[in-house]
């Protein structure tokens, strides 16, 4: 399967599962929660392959179980009405595990507790805490509809980018060391994309871009500005990932997805997008 068949079946295949994932409403989209937590589980396993990869010697396990404790416990919050502290608490304990976890070690793990500690939070926090934000999201009035938006907003970024990279970005490539095949091209299309969702957005779905504490701006002037921010965070996302990649040299994250290497590969731009949505949407919309 070439490049552009692979893309191909994510837009007809990959794009109608997501919104049917996104838009079955029991338990506060109960379904979706779930399946960000597993995601988010299997993400940090293949960034603890990273990590071993450089020599820092974390378990497959543990990383699993970091992974999945602050999505967890936001899809518990979320989908159950689980008193919000328990978000904390979880992240609290977890935290001091990784920090006492190596008091009682001795000989090569204790020489390495650092890199150790070190492995365990990014564990915890990447891409667990970052996804997590999604799962917040439930909470806004037309929940839905305002995930389903910035999915589109990254995931189109992700397409026209490759899309406009290829057939534009012949002569702007290597820009970025960590990323030496993207091109100014290929980021200026899938910022353009990430726009026109939010462009399409207020002309479809107004109400979900209409300030209330500035109501004197615009749904299309807001929805541009929002896709803009997602645009650029998503860039960063993927090249973010690709700074871990190049640094424990190798590839790919992982091998479960055809065609896309790990979960992480397909995930690194909705992560670090997922925060910066949240908090300039609340700020503008809530």
């Amino acid at each position: 399967m070439n490049k552009i068949e692979q893309r191909l079946l994510i837009f007809f295949i990959g794009i109608p599962i997501v919104v049917v994932v996104v838009l079955l409403p029991y338990k506060n989209h109960l379904v979706m929660n779930t399946v960000i937590v597993v995601l988010c589980s299997i993400g940090a396993a293949e960034l603890g392959g990273l990590f071993r990869k450089k020599g820092v010697d974390i378990p497959p396990v543990e990383t699993v179980v970091l992974g999945s404790l602050i999505p967890g416990a936001m899809a518990l919050f979320s989908s159950f009405h689980i008193n919000e502290d328990f978000l904390f608490g979880v992240m609290i304990l977890a935290a001091i595990w990784i920090v006492i976890s190596r008091v009682f070690c001795k000989g090569a793990k204790l020489k390495h507790a650092l890199e150790y500690m070190g492995a365990g939070f990014a564990a915890l926090l990447y891409p667990g805490f970052f996804m997590s934000w999604i799962i917040r999201m439930t909470r806004w009035q037309h929940a839905a509809f305002v995930i389903i938006v910035f999915l589109l907003m990254v995931i189109s970024n992700d397409s026209m980018a490759w899309a406009f990279g290829m057939i534009f970005g012949k002569n702007n490539r290597n820009i970025i060391p960590a990323s030496p095949n993207k091109s100014v091209a290929g980021y200026t299309g899938g910022l353009g994309a990430s726009m026109l969702i939010g462009l399409c957005a207020a002309v479809f779905f107004p109400q979900i871009l209409e300030s209330r504490r500035y109501p004197a701006i615009p749904a299309i002037a807001s929805g541009i500005f929002i896709g803009f921010v997602t645009g650029v965070t998503a860039s960063l996302g993927d090249l973010t990932e690709s700074v871990m990649k190049r640094s424990a040299d190798t590839k790919d994250s992982g091998f479960l997805i055809p065609g896309r290497g790990g979960v992480l590969d397909s995930i690194d731009s909705i992560a670090l997008a997922a925060p910066v949505f949240y908090v300039v949407y609340w700020f503008f919309f809530t």
